[in-house]
């Protein structure tokens, strides 16, 4: 089938969902292209380099931005990310928090090495604003502005520390999401994100699973 630039995308997200109501929600992103860009699995270990460290980072500065969000299990993969997100709570929040420290949750396969303060310039902190003003933030303005502020340092990155270029966008423009319902689904969820690496060859993601 010829792809059309202009076709509407469909929307995976939940038609009638608050999204900015409590709950637990799972999430996934992949890279644009599926690169490898975050670092390598050895040994059934994930391995960041210095851009999945900062995709790593900033993940973990998400509740010091929202503070209504705790973090659960996650993990940056080579060429995706997976992260259970839970809003504990829906406060009015007017202004975004940047700079953020780390807040000491788990990366799964490598060593926190330590969160880097960032000065944001002024078009950067504009995007955030823009995803984290007037009322309730909802799942998707928080992964907005994480999007955005992780493709601004990735590029910083680029520039200054010779990391590999990505084509076009960084993150692919939509990212999936599942609304975690019950208990068992959660145990299911955060076992499937701890174990991400040791599957990783069988992992779909994978771009090399069926050349092997």
């Amino acid at each position: 089938m010829t792809y059309n630039p202009n076709h509407r995308r469909r929307s995976i997200r939940l038609k009638g969902y608050d999204y900015s109501q409590a709950g637990l929600y799972f999430i996934t992103m992949n890279v644009q292209h599926n690169q490898y860009l975050f670092g390598e699995i050895t040994d059934e270990q994930m391995s960041l380099n210095a851009a999945g460290q900062m995709v790593a980072d900033e993940w973990e500065k998400l509740p010091e931005r929202f503070p209504n969000i705790e973090l659960h299990e996650f993990v940056v993969m080579p060429n995706h990310f997976h992260g259970i997100l839970e809003i504990v709570d829906t406060p009015v929040v007017d202004t975004p928090v940047v700079g953020a420290t780390t807040v000491g949750a788990t990366i799964v396969g490598a060593p926190l090495v330590g969160a880097r303060h960032h000065d944001m310039d002024a078009a950067t902190t504009s995007m955030i604003t823009r995803a984290t003003t007037r009322g309730a933030p909802t799942v998707g303005k928080m992964m907005d502005a994480f999007k955005s502020i992780t493709t601004v340092e990735y590029i910083r990155g680029v520039r200054l520390s010779d990391w590999l270029p990505f084509n076009g966008k960084l993150w692919q423009r939509n990212y999936y999401e599942h609304i975690i319902r019950n208990e068992k689904s959660y145990q299911n969820i955060a076992e499937y994100i701890i174990n991400n690496p040791v599957r990783w060859r069988n992992n779909r993601f994978n771009k090399f699973t069926n050349s092997i």
